[in-house]
């Protein structure tokens, strides 16, 4: 009998270990359930609330990329960064098809784009979407992105500038030597939930070179992770709302995409070396940030002839989502007013 209820006890113990319930701070962690599993997040339906576009794919580079296209006019393609996808532009998309062809490009290992085993360089990436925009019939396209897609459409500028007619770059420079002078420890009493003025603590970016660990914590519970992001880097945490979160959910909850994802990170040694050997840009250049616009002046500004810089003001990392009337009225300025 002893034995049935020591049993028993532990049963119950391990089933409300296993249940995930704990309450031990401000943070509630409970059983998951993956808001994608109640929420439909696929490209299909997501594309059908914003008429006009349309999803496409296309074999380029060894890699198959997925794309959201619509408008008329030049072709303008905006590339997302981590840990988003093409949905990151949705608010911003509408009116930019008001002037312009918009090709949104999930790169390589994000959302329905394929996940390679390696290629994850930025000059890699940016061969892609050279091929990409090369089979839709445009010779010269202008180029924008955001965070990882913002360090890509530099990469294209460099490499084809012939294929260039103006670049924008939103919150994340090409990496340069300055990610390696980034200290892994905040200076004490500095750190905090979220990003104010002093320098952030971008603790992913090392957490990100780790090869195979993440999968194993995150897959699965991916939520977490981008639940804390989301809070750290928003001013208005409302600007990413529960369908935004089960996009990005879903897109990064597998171990594939963890793996892809991390990937864009454990190239940047890479990067940087590639990033010695370009030169200056002479299309113009628009540099968009929050809280990394003196990064990015500074450091776009030592690569850029004719570089013009917005300060997004109220406004965290994702610039698109909280700030999209201000983003979308100076990309356009910008674009119909800037000249080569």
């Amino acid at each position: 009998m002893k034995a049935m209820i020591r049993t028993g006890v532990v049963a119950a113990l391990m089933a409300i270990a296993s249940s995930g319930y704990t309450q031990t701070s401000s943070v509630v962690t409970h059983p998951h359930k993956p808001a994608a599993a109640t929420i439909d997040v696929s490209d299909g339906t997501l594309v059908k609330s914003l008429p006009g576009f349309r999803n496409g794919y296309a074999t380029v580079n060894g890699v198959r990329l997925h794309y959201v296209v619509g408008g008329k006019g030049e072709p303008l393609v905006l590339l997302p960064g981590w840990p988003e996808t093409w949905w990151t532009f949705h608010k911003i998309m509408p009116a930019l098809a008001g002037h312009y062809t918009v090709i949104v490009v999930d790169l390589r290992g994000m959302g329905a784009s394929s996940k390679p085993a390696d290629g994850y360089d930025k000059k890699t990436m940016a061969a892609d979407i050279h091929e990409l925009t090369q089979s839709l019939g445009y010779d010269k396209v202008t180029i924008a992105g955001h965070d990882i897609g913002s360090a890509v459409a530099f990469a294209y500028a460099e490499n084809y500038p012939e294929a260039t007619d103006k670049l924008v770059m939103m919150e994340f420079p090409h990496p340069d030597d300055s990610l390696q002078t980034l200290p892994l420890l905040p200076a004490q009493g500095a750190y905090g939930d979220k990003l104010g003025s002093a320098r952030p603590n971008l603790w992913w970016f090392a957490f990100n070179q780790v090869r195979g660990l993440p999968e194993q914590l995150l897959a699965g519970r991916v939520r977490l992770e981008q639940d804390w992001l989301f809070h750290y880097f928003l001013v208005n945490e409302n600007a990413v709302d529960a369908r935004d979160r089960a996009v990005y959910e879903h897109a990064y909850d597998s171990a594939a995409g963890i793996r892809a994802g991390n990937a864009w990170y454990q190239a940047f040694p890479q990067d940087v070396g590639d990033n010695k050997d370009y030169g200056q840009l002479q299309m113009p250049v628009l540099v968009m940030g929050g809280p990394a616009y003196k990064w990015m002046k500074m450091v776009v500004g030592q690569k850029a002839a004719n570089m013009s810089a917005v300060d997004i003001e109220n406004s965290g990392h994702f610039i698109q989502e909280e700030q999209p009337e201000l983003v979308t009225k100076t990309m356009l300025g910008f674009l119909q007013g800037a000249r080569g």
